[in-house]
């Protein structure tokens, strides 16, 4: 039912960049991509990475988190081991402490989603995959249970849309260079937030 978890030999250049790790910002990520930056993974995993990204920021009158290039944004702070992202997950964090030793968060999600969704979760209809995502997420956030890789990788893809130029001049709202200021200003319904007073948000 569960396909076995990927491993990946660590290499030099992997090892300096995990050392990196806290002094990364999310704005050097985006600048290296930009840059022609990569951090290909396994096809299994860049399909759940999008797949999992779609589901938490999809299109809506804004476009999501593919179209922000949130993916390829998550596998590259990865590699830098961003908010400890390459450390291996524990096997007792595995439905049923039967993981592998060595497992990526990735390995982990996968092999948790595809039990919430009683078969593949790739190949499920997306009903399925949904609610199997909301009820890992419902899990993941419950109380002892602070560690589960899902808060980790969920960050990375909150981080990663609201820093992208998307997310933060269509998303939010955005003016370089603020008239006046107010200090009481109303807000309704369907105010936006404003990316440059987006402060929530603790990355490294």
């Amino acid at each position: 039912m569960h396909d076995a978890p990927t491993h990946v030999t660590p290499n030099r250049r992997g090892v300096l960049l995990s050392g990196l790790a806290l002094a990364v910002t999310p704005a050097q990520v985006w600048a290296q991509m930009a840059g022609g930056a990569k951090a290909p993974l396994p096809t299994r995993q860049q399909t759940l990475l999008d797949q999992v990204a779609d589901l938490t920021i999809p299109d809506t009158d804004t476009p999501g988190a593919l179209k922000a290039g949130v993916p390829a944004f998550v596998s590259l702070a990865m590699a830098h081991g961003v908010s400890g992202s390459n450390v291996p997950v524990p096997p007792a964090l595995f439905t049923g402490g039967t993981g592998p030793e060595g497992a990526s968060a990735l390995d982990w999600l996968g092999f948790e989603l595809d039990l919430k969704a009683g078969g593949k979760f790739l190949s499920a209809k997306p009903d399925v995959q949904f609610k199997a995502l909301a009820d890992l997420d419902a899990q993941s956030f419950t109380k002892g249970n602070e560690k589960s890789p899902w808060r980790m990788l969920k960050g990375l893809i909150l981080t990663g849309y609201y820093t992208s130029e998307i997310g933060a001049s269509q998303e939010l709202q955005y003016e370089l260079v603020p008239g006046r200021w107010d200090p009481d200003v109303p807000v309704g319904p369907k105010e936006r937030a404003w990316s440059s007073d987006w402060t929530a948000v603790d990355f490294g």
